[in-house]
């Protein structure tokens, strides 16, 4: 209950700074509508997710907020269609982000630009 808590807080002094900057997003009925849905969120994924299911998705979002928030979707998606047994485990949430990273993972390639250089060496032999 306390990740719930913490969540609400900043999402209040989110609203505060945004309000104090002039930011058009700080309508308060558009941040009480976003309140309502992260409190929401918090439930669902506090039903589904044991404790160490919980923090390993806390620290997750620190380091890539993106892919917590593509792991939340898909756990909250599938208990609304009802496709999870019990509680996540953290064995089990490691295996869903693996299949995460699997989808969104990003190829990179690198591209090596060799250039001919004329050596001057060879000038230096006669």
């Amino acid at each position: 209950m306390a990740d719930e808590e913490l969540e609400a807080l900043r999402q209040r002094r989110l609203g505060e700074i945004r309000a104090e900057h002039g930011d058009p997003s700080a309508d308060p009925s558009q941040q009480e509508a976003k309140q309502r849905e992260a409190e929401i969120r918090n439930t669902i994924l506090a039903q589904v997710l044991d404790q160490a299911a919980r923090a390993r998705l806390s620290n997750l979002a620190l380091v890539k907020p993106d892919k917590a928030k593509a792991v939340e979707n898909y756990l909250i998606q599938m208990a609304r269609f009802g496709q999870l047994a019990g509680k996540v485990s953290e064995q089990g949430l490691i295996e869903i982000l693996e299949k995460v990273s699997q989808q969104t993972e990003k190829k990179t390639t690198v591209k090596f630009n060799r250039r001919k250089v004329l050596d001057s060496d060879e000038e230096d032999d006669y």
